[in-house]
């Protein structure tokens, strides 16, 4: 696991962590104490994960296309 704040993470670095979480869980090699912590981080970069792929689906929704089937650009996305 990183240090990286989970809000701070690309969705790639959120989805590699996340795989990494889930396989120490899935092993059941960890105690108690640490498998509730790797499951509430899983469960943060899940979250992450999940935000990060609905801001991408907005903005390729966003993108209009001209009569020709060009993309005449994108309409700002809130938060962006």
């Amino acid at each position: 696991m990183t240090d990286t704040p989970v809000d701070q993470m690309t969705f790639e670095q959120a989805m590699k962590e996340l795989e990494v979480v889930v396989g120490q869980l899935e092993r059941g090699d960890v105690a108690l104490d640490q498998s509730i912590a790797l499951y509430e981080r899983g469960a943060k970069l899940k979250k992450r994960c999940e935000d990060e792929l609905k801001r991408a689906e907005e903005k390729v929704a966003a993108i209009t296309l001209d009569a020709d089937g060009q993309p005449t650009g994108t309409t700002p996305v809130e938060g962006q």
